[in-house]
């Protein structure tokens, strides 16, 4: 048996001869028992052929592959059926801001300022909006599509599976649903209400969708008298079946949600707006019951359960659907905050302290965003992380100096094992991963 598993099996590829073993080969398809008695020749790049042998050796891709395009290497992997070898090779590792390091940068081919980006859950792969056009990149990252939508500017964009994507623009009516191959328009959905003329023609603020089908999706629209809601679309049909959180738009209060979360663990739906000007920030958080569209929680700031931190508002806020908690970073002080979702009241907030630790900067012009238990924050001076360390939260600085002066972050994304983020003015999507070689700093 050991003889049969250790024989030896030769190719020829594109005229440069390969030994390994059966069992190596078995690796990949299951089947140890491989025997030639001739070189068996295979009419393709030799050096692809090395790379994938490699792969299968030793698990890891070598580093000579950089030279070589991912799309090369996939479309190779495919041919030899090796691709879930190739796709485990190449995968980064489980994501910790701690050790976060920027992998690369990637740059649609046109328009490439993004406008909203929508990373894969599980795979890590990418959709990118830009101007009027949605480009889709794999989990290798190599870009599969870009399709031209009916919109001049995409400013929401949410997955409702992997190949349809929902849209939406704060310039142009609707909610709008493409394939994300072909480009194909499934059909829109829109706000109108027989007993209010005035509300038609209303655009997209914000969509929310998880990756259950069943469930559906949620999006905030507003009219232009600015009176907003949120609706509830059925995925099937995309019809209505629901509306509630209707505002009438006449101060920040009441203004139309830019962020929206669906918990379906919980049965909630979380929507928050923030505006500043030259008295602060101002905004409220609220949390819907999905079925019945009751809102059983709310905050405004100023005021609300500001609490001892009143005239600190916050600057921006998340949801962390998994731990089912709150998150604010407050624009005065630069502080981040969390609200347990099974203890909110007057005050829920507690804040998170790092003994020894001060802000070097408020939280002006901040953005938050919750990924694997973790809470990153883009601020003037860097990309902030705040984990759990022995039951206690830890913050580190995750960019170096040179990344931080690239410009204000204004989008942030998690899927798979990546962090996704843009700058503001900056042409490209970041794509962070981790690395046992990063540029995190300790902020103490």
């Amino acid at each position: 048996m050991v003889q049969e598993m250790d024989s030896r099996v030769k190719f020829n590829v594109g005229g440069k001869l390969f030994e390994t073993t059966s069992a190596t080969i078995g690796t990949a398809s299951g089947d140890a028992a491989v025997q030639h008695h001739e070189p068996l020749f295979i009419d393709r790049d030799p050096e692809l052929f090395s790379l994938l042998l490699s792969t299968l050796r030793s698990d890891r891709l070598p580093s000579t592959a950089t030279r070589f395009p991912k799309r090369a290497l996939v479309e190779e992997a495919i041919y030899y059926g090796v691709a879930p070898r190739l796709r485990s090779a190449m995968a980064p590792p489980p994501f910790l801001g701690i050790n976060a390091t920027l992998a690369t940068t990637i740059l649609p081919a046109s328009h490439a300022l993004p406008t909203a980006i929508a990373p894969g859950s599980h795979d890590g792969s990418l959709w990118i909006a830009h101007g009027g056009q949605i480009s889709s990149y794999d989990w290798s990252l190599t870009h599969s599509s870009t399709i031209r939508t009916h919109l001049d500017d995409i400013t929401s964009l949410r997955r409702l599976s992997p190949v349809v994507a929902a849209v939406g623009s704060v310039d142009s009516p609707g909610l709008h649903f493409y394939e994300i191959s072909s480009g194909s328009h499934h059909g829109s959905t829109h706000w109108s209400d027989p007993s209010d003329l005035r509300v038609y023609k209303a655009w997209v603020t914000a969509i929310a969708s998880d990756v259950d089908t069943t469930n559906p999706i949620f999006a905030v629209f507003e009219a232009p008298h600015r009176e907003n809601c949120i609706m509830a679309v059925d995925r099937a049909t995309l019809q209505v079946v629901a509306q509630f959180g209707r505002l009438s738009g006449s101060s920040s209060k009441m203004a139309p949600a830019r962020r929206l979360t669906h918990l379906p663990d919980r049965g909630l739906v979380f929507a928050s707006a923030v505006s500043s000007g030259a008295f602060g920030y101002s905004g409220y958080m609220r949390l819907w019951d999905a079925r019945s569209g009751a809102m059983v929680w709310e905050t405004c700031e100023p005021g609300g359960s500001g609490g001892r931190r009143f005239g600190d508002s916050f600057a921006d806020a998340d949801v962390d659907v998994e731990e089912g908690a709150i998150y604010k970073v407050c624009w005065k002080s630069g502080d981040v905050a969390m609200a347990d979702m099974r203890k909110l009241g007057d005050d829920p907030w507690a804040y998170l302290e790092d003994p020894g630790v001060r802000n070097l900067a408020g939280g002006e012009g901040s953005f938050l965003h919750c990924f694997k238990e973790q809470v990153f924050v883009g601020k003037a001076e860097g990309l902030e992380v705040w984990s759990q360390l022995d039951g206690q939260f830890r913050r580190n600085y995750v960019d170096a100096k040179e990344d931080a002066i690239r410009g204000t972050i204004t989008r942030m994304e998690g899927g798979g094992n990546r962090l996704f983020l843009s700058r503001e003015g900056m042409e490209g999507v970041e794509v962070w991963e981790s690395s046992d070689f990063s540029g995190a700093i300790a902020a103490c």
